[in-house]
């Protein structure tokens, strides 16, 4: 006989997943007054990509005061971008001062969402069985969490050691190991410098390479420091200054391409610094326009790649062998650890979810034409639901936190305009949803992403762009800060 899930008293509101945008979704409903709520967080600690992400050399690569709340300035960062560790304990400081603890429930994975009409409520089942049945669910699970591993045959039957940097074994100890590493991307340029330093042998595996500009990165002095916690309207303003200059970096994003000169005059010069070998730096240029793909900050990746112990390889990988991996001009490179540095799942993952709305409508079906949504928050046919870090709300110019605590805002503001009208369900009207998606696809047809001649992991299997938020974050905030009456129906009012 199959058992019964056990229904527990449920709270009005379900959060799903404790990393920032959890976190600060929480955080706001606690300032408004609101108490009915449970954030549920599958793994053991709060954090989402700064606790799962624990490679040597984890950072951010935005600066450390714009990658914060704004309603919760730290002056204490000892560094403009801050390492991995800082961003955790900032979010533990976060829950600790607006009481968030008593909220928090770790081990908890969400196993799927139903719509029950009738109660108006979501009926959310728990992997261990437990059924909750609030009247409003927010998603915050997050962009960056489900690893991606590359599609290279007999990955199986290697017989060294073998993990994804999102999930780094630091039970092995690569000292004087032969090391393989898969991809260039953002987490590769940081932990390359660091490993290589211990390994015997590394051999970084490129497909294609990227733009990097050099990174910024000192000490914060502690004098400045003692005057941001004696001064908070100084550091508003330095904060200020950050997040305009980043906004003006974005003009090749938000404009037009055309914009992108200056960028990629910066990473050239980068490159000539840094590598005086002719034929490396040919195989490190890229040959399409800067922007195209994700932009990499690194001081220390291009000096790592000139170290005797290390190896750039750029000839295709055509298998995974019992010792290490063999590219199509058939070298084989004998290795004891194979690091997978390819990135996430991004818009598959959003698909993964077990998720039934009005009707039966699965999300899957909904999303059967491409991954979308109104302003990345709210979906047609799913009532009560809402996304932190939704469809084409990245970013590639500035700070995500700033995304979150906008959507946030506008979630803020349909629960506000449910409570004026005496509602009981909020649901996106389909044709705003359509009008939104079709003003981002004229908009993301000719941006950089889609004409700067690259595929990247912005882009869905049909070459569409179901990640970045194409304009500027004041634009994103200026349509977002209040939810229209018009685009919304309210039920119960």
């Amino acid at each position: 006989m199959t058992a019964v899930p056990s229904v527990t008293a449920t709270p009005e509101i379900v959060i799903v997943g404790a990393g920032f945008g959890g976190i600060g979704m929480a955080i706001q409903l606690k300032k408004a007054g609101i108490d009915s709520f449970v954030v549920l967080e599958k793994d053991g600690d709060l954090g989402g990509t700064w606790r799962a992400n624990a490679y040597p050399g984890c950072a951010c690569d935005v600066p450390s005061h714009l990658y914060s709340y704004s309603f919760a300035l730290n002056p204490d960062w000892s560094r403009m971008f801050s390492p991995r560790e800082e961003i955790w304990d900032y979010l533990r400081s976060c829950v600790r001062k607006y009481g968030i603890e008593p909220h928090l429930r770790y081990g908890v994975r969400v196993a799927s969402m139903r719509w029950e009409e009738s109660a108006g409520r979501w009926r959310v089942e728990t992997a261990g069985g437990e059924v909750l049945t609030p009247r409003v669910v927010v998603s915050a699970i997050g962009a960056l969490h489900v690893p991606s591993y590359p599609g290279v045959p007999g990955r199986d039957r290697f017989t060294g050691r073998q993990f994804h940097s999102a999930e780094w074994d630091s039970g092995y100890d690569l000292t004087g190991k032969r090391v393989a590493v898969v991809g260039t991307g953002a987490s590769a340029v940081q932990f390359v410098p660091r490993i290589a330093e211990q390994v015997s042998r590394l051999h970084v595996f490129q497909r294609t390479p990227a733009w990097i500009h050099p990174r910024p990165d000192a000490e914060i002095p502690a004098e400045r420091r003692r005057r941001f916690r004696s001064n908070p309207l100084a550091m508003r303003a330095f904060r200020a200054s950050i997040y305009l200059a980043l906004e003006l970096r974005g003009l090749g994003f938000a404009v037009s391409p055309k914009l992108m000169g200056p960028l990629e005059d910066l990473a050239r010069r980068h490159l000539r610094r840094q590598v005086g070998d002719p034929e490396l730096r040919s195989r490190l240029t890229p040959d399409y326009t800067i922007g195209c793909k994700r932009i990499l900050l690194s001081s220390d990746y291009y000096p790592a790649l000139a170290r005797p112990n290390v190896e750039l390889v750029t000839d295709p990988i055509a298998e995974i062998t019992e010792h290490g991996i063999r590219t199509r001009d058939g070298t084989s490179y004998d290795v004891d650890a194979i690091v997978y540095g390819t990135g996430f799942r991004v818009t598959s993952a959003l698909l993964d979810q077990q998720i039934v709305g009005r009707d039966g409508l699965t999300l899957q079906d909904a999303w059967a034409d491409g991954v979308t949504a109104h302003h990345g928050i709210t979906v047609a046919g799913f009532p009560n639901l809402f996304m932190l870090l939704g469809p084409n709300t990245g970013l590639a110019h500035t700070s995500v936190v700033f995304m979150i605590e906008t959507q946030v805002r506008h979630v803020m503001s349909c629960l506000r305009m449910l409570r004026r009208r005496r509602g009981e369900v909020v649901e996106v009207e389909a044709a705003a949803q359509r009008r939104f998606d079709a003003m981002l696809r004229r908009r993301l047809d000719r941006a950089v992403w889609s004409t700067g001649g690259c595929t990247s992991w912005y882009l869905d299997e049909h070459g569409v762009n179901r990640t970045l938020w194409p304009g500027f974050t004041f634009e994103y905030w200026a349509r977002t800060r209040r939810a229209r009456r018009s685009d919304y129906r309210i039920a119960g009012a």
